[in-house]
């Protein structure tokens, strides 16, 4: 089964992290995303821009509405995600919390939906 692992967390605690912390912060990342790969369960994961960068699109009464930023004003933003095969929900879970970003932000664990085949 596969689970997305989406991680949140507070831009401006980034912007006041120090360059070392940056630095720090990354080489983290990289450990962890190693270890997901050594594990089996890595299959993806990107870093995005900030939410600054985002462009909502809306399609209401039959009109696009495109609007510059994220879609909701929130104090955690989405920053990346993992894309992690598992035999289960629990060590889905196991991964996210060792998850750098889960001791600074929130990291949500999702099944992606199985689809059906179609001829």
């Amino acid at each position: 089964m596969q689970y997305v692992l989406l991680i949140y967390g507070d831009p401006a605690a980034a912007e006041g992290m120090s360059e070392e912390d940056g630095r720090a912060m990354m080489a983290e990342y990289f450990e962890y995303t190693e270890g997901l790969r050594r594990s089996g369960a890595y299959v993806s994961g990107e870093p995005l821009e900030s939410a600054q960068t985002a462009t909502t699109v809306r399609q209401r009464d039959g009109q696009q509405l495109i609007s510059d930023g994220p879609f909701a004003e929130t104090r955690e933003v989405l920053g990346g995600f993992y894309v992690l095969e598992c035999d289960s929900l629990d060590q889905a879970l196991e991964h996210a919390g060792r998850c750098p970003g889960a001791r600074y932000g929130s990291i949500e664990v999702r099944p992606v939906m199985v689809m059906p085949a179609t001829a």
